[in-house]
């Protein structure tokens, strides 16, 4: 790996792979209790109520989704896509497990209190939000 040519990604990508990432666990969320959520009234305050069950799964999903894909790809689908991955601050080279579980978890906690653990990334010399801070992670051009 080259990391003289080490770039860190935009506050615009990240950003959109975030969404590309959350409409994704949605998706997937919706599949796997669809049973559940289409015998509901067809409107949205009855839909979150189910939702609202199953929140532990849900936030059990995205952290595996998360810590899994971030470490044996380097970047999620919404990474992927926006071509950003994450790396290890120290090497600057590809996670450990136990790093992107840290990551994934603080993650979910940044989620948890109003994103606020996200607008780190516009006050940190290596745009890190508070997971990246956490789990000693670099997101760069891939």
């Amino acid at each position: 790996m080259n990391n003289n040519n080490l770039e860190l990604a935009s506050i615009r990508s990240r950003a959109f792979a975030f969404v590309i990432d959350d409409f994704l666990v949605t998706v997937i969320s919706i599949i796997i209790y669809w049973d559940k959520i289409s015998v509901v009234n067809n409107d949205v305050a009855s839909v979150l109520l189910v939702m609202n069950e199953f929140v532990w799964q849900i936030l059990f999903l995205k952290f595996l989704y998360q810590a899994l894909f971030v470490w044996y790809y380097g970047a999620t689908v919404g990474k992927i896509i926006t071509k950003i991955k994450v790396i290890d601050y120290n090497t600057l080279g590809r996670v450990s497990i136990f790093t992107a579980m840290v990551r994934s978890i603080f993650r979910i906690v940044s989620e948890m209190f109003f994103y606020v653990g996200f607008i780190f990334a516009f006050f940190t010399e290596g745009k890190q939000t508070f997971h990246d801070k956490i789990g000693r992670t670099l997101v760069v051009n891939a």
